[in-house]
């Protein structure tokens, strides 16, 4: 297996991003994890309660210890307050990228900001040789924020991903990578 040495925590010109913790539950249900406008274009089911974002974190937690997933929250400098989360998974090397804002902070460069600084420290680990994400074709602005952190599209997907809040039906959807070299 491939480990990785990721920092608890980074920063970048307005954003801190850290390792989620327990105790930032209600603020990931009320920022993001419950609203259907921002849960619409990820893989897990909008949470409905604070368990549900509490049993996400055990998850979170223990997957952070086997180096297998890494979940960050994103907080502004200015107030700490946290707007997003970001997902790392590390399948041997090949890592799958992921992130979610709260509505209320879209359209402010947030998203393109915490990809380009964790991209900053995925590309230097040793053993990796792939990052990747994915995103629904309707989802216009996340492949905005792949391709100004630096992606490229790779391949457009037919009937590819079924997306949980989308009535779990298969989607078509654009498959980026990370140069690397």
């Amino acid at each position: 297996m491939i480990s990785l040495q990721l920092p608890e925590q980074l920063a970048s010109q307005r954003l801190l991003i850290r390792r989620l913790r327990y105790e930032d539950a209600e603020e990931i249900f009320y920022a993001y994890a419950s609203k259907p406008e921002a849960t619409r274009f990820v893989s897990w089911p909008t949470h409905t309660s604070i368990a549900d974002t509490k049993s996400f974190l055990r998850y979170a937690v223990a997957s952070w210890k086997c180096e297998t997933d890494f979940a960050f929250g994103v907080r502004l400098k200015s107030d700490s307050r946290l707007i997003g989360g970001f997902g790392v998974v590390n399948d041997n090397g090949k890592l799958q990228i992921g992130y979610v804002f709260s509505p209320s902070h879209w359209g402010n460069g947030y998203a393109s900001e915490a990809c380009l600084c964790v991209m900053d420290v995925l590309r230097i680990q040793a053993g990796v040789y792939r990052i990747q994400s994915f995103v629904d074709v309707e989802n216009e602005a996340s492949a905005r924020v792949l391709v100004k952190s630096g992606f490229i599209e790779e391949a457009r997907l037919s009937r590819w991903f079924r997306f949980v809040n989308q009535g779990n039906e298969p989607k078509d959807c654009i498959l980026f990578r990370l140069p690397l070299s």
